[in-house]
């Protein structure tokens, strides 16, 4: 069997009626996609607003805000696989509408929390929506465009993450300047009603034709593996001290029962997934390549963001706009990335890629208060461009490995794997931030009583807070907070320019490399024949 050049080979073909308005689904798709990333970044921006007495905020402590940021990550990560297999089982436009409806309305309710406690708990419910958007947007992708045409909408999918992750801190610091803070809530339900119309107008249904027998155990392994982790985690940034026994007991509790899993699902027969599917090196590069990418970004992320508003003295929506070159690297290039693997293979550009994010971060250990904006805009844009380059590839190789009507379960695996490594980086590297800082800081509050002391050196946001209290008295001890926190922000930045360089070798020594037209010719025959064969 021979296959006609540029002729279409992906199976089974997608109907010509959803082909036609192909393009018209992923701008629903990226709005959907967009709303739900945005809202994971832009409520950091209104925690010091939050934090303060009614009726400006809620009057919430510091351990209150920190769960209302986490319960949404926590519910978020733990579900992500569960939402992609029912999405390949019901369908994914029935899971998507339900997710981006209960995002709304837990949106909604988070605006008009009184209390704390009701935000925590309304932020849960928009996680719980969430999970089941993310996967979606990229499963229903995958059953509306042909396999030639994948690379370049993963690309636009991948560019309008950056995006969101961008501008979330600038839309959040508009409608602080302008609204209340439930304003950066309230803003997303016009945005869902929109995107419910559009998808039920335009988006089709996709499912797997055979889902086989469903996989309880495999199903409630994973969301409990997933949450004792992604908490352990979290709760060891929280206390700078992955040694704690609560963090300890967590993280091994996580990693034993996803262990568990594993072996259920190599097991049964009938899995949740293909387990398989990981013994191929280029598949698992690709998805530890997505992790080890989001935790050097989001690492970096975490400590950009107070040296710019701590040290830089910047504010939030100009520390935002400062983000923009990032997500234009993005939207620049992320569509563009498949011209450049179909050039020089996934090997060559994903490395390049992830050198050149390595370079962005180990440059942070160059700043000082004083480093000219330019620079910091100029690095932004390298780090965008070098993620453009590794993020697209490595998820067209994550989700072309999987069979289509399997596209739910490579979105989520993807998906897990981006938020897993998200939350270490905010974690592992917001400790090591915290650890240097606090040695450092140590030493210049000895004048002050020992209960303010301690509460002082816990961030550079405390210590800054006690030496404006002191008035012109508080200077040296604002000059030795912002000292402290360039030498843990230099300790930091070279920690992650690591993990990115680790990233670096993985993709060099495992992804694959150029294909020829004649290895393309042969695997399109192959999918030409796994298709029939179904």
């Amino acid at each position: 069997m021979s296959i006609p050049s540029g002729a279409r080979v992906a199976l089974p073909q997608v109907p010509e009626a959803v082909h036609r308005r192909r393009w018209a689904i992923l701008v629903v798709l990226m709005l959907s996609l967009l709303i739900v990333v945005l809202d994971n970044s832009i409520l950091n921006v209104a925690v010091k607003t939050i934090a303060g007495p009614a009726p400006t905020g809620l009057g919430a402590t510091q351990s209150e805000l920190e769960w209302a940021i986490n319960a949404y990550t926590l519910v978020f990560a733990g579900l992500l696989f569960t939402a992609g297999l029912l999405g390949d089982r019901i369908g994914r436009k029935k899971v998507l509408l339900f997710g981006i409806l209960l995002f709304g309305v837990g949106s909604a309710f988070a605006a008009m929390s009184g209390s704390p406690g009701e935000l925590i708990t309304w932020r849960a419910v928009m996680g719980f929506g969430a999970a089941f958007v993310m996967p979606s947007t990229l499963a229903v992708l995958m059953n509306v465009f042909e396999r030639d045409e994948q690379p370049k909408a993963i690309g636009i999918w991948a560019g309008s993450v950056g995006l969101a992750i961008a501008i979330g801190p600038i839309t959040g610091g508009l409608l602080l300047e302008h609204f209340w803070w439930g304003s950066i809530f309230l803003v997303n339900v016009p945005v869902v009603i929109v995107a419910l119309i559009a998808m039920a107008l335009l988006v089709p249904d996709s499912k797997d034709p055979n889902p086989g027998r469903t996989d309880p155990l495999g199903v409630v392994l994973s969301i409990v593996g997933l949450v004792l982790l992604v908490y352990g985690i979290i709760r060891g940034g929280q206390l700078a001290d992955f040694a704690d026994p609560t963090v300890l007991l967590s993280i091994t509790g996580g990693l034993v029962v996803l262990a568990a899993f594993v072996r259920h699902e190599k097991r049964t027969s009938h899995p949740a997934i293909d387990i398989s599917y990981f013994k191929e090196p280029s598949f698992s590069a690709a998805v530890a390549a997505i992790a080890l990418c989001f935790f050097a970004l989001m690492g970096v992320t975490f400590f950009s963001a107070f040296y710019m508003q701590s040290v830089r003295g910047w504010s939030a929506l100009q520390a935002g706009l400062l983000i923009l070159p990032l997500a234009a690297a993005q939207m620049i290039f992320a569509p563009r990335a498949r011209l450049v693997v179909d050039r020089f293979g996934a090997r060559v550009v994903c490395t390049v890629g992830m050198l050149l994010v390595a370079l962005g971060l180990a440059s942070f250990a160059l700043f000082d208060a004083t480093t000219p904006v330019w620079v910091l805009c100029v690095l932004f844009f390298v780090q965008g461009t070098g993620m453009a380059h590794v993020m697209t590839p490595v998820t067209v190789s994550v989700m072309q490995a999987l069979p289509r009507e399997k596209a739910g379960s490579g979105s989520a695996v993807n998906n897990t794997f981006r938020q897993v490594g998200g939350a270490l980086g905010i974690a592992v590297l917001g400790s090591v931030l915290s650890t240097v800082y606090r040695g450092d800081i140590e030493g210049h509050l000895g004048a002050l009583p020992a209960g303010v002391r301690e509460a002082a050196g816990e961030s550079i946001e405390a210590t800054l807070g006690i030496a404006d209290k002191l008035g012109p008295a508080g200077a040296p001890l604002i000059a030795a907070a912002n000292d402290a926190f360039l030498k843990a922000m230099h300790v930091t930045a070279i920690g992650s320019a690591t993990i990115a360089l680790v990233g670096a070798l993985v993709v060099a020594m495992f992804l694959p490399g150029k294909t020829s037209a004649g290895q393309e010719s042969g695997e399109g025959e192959r999918s030409v024949r796994a298709g029939a064969a179904r």
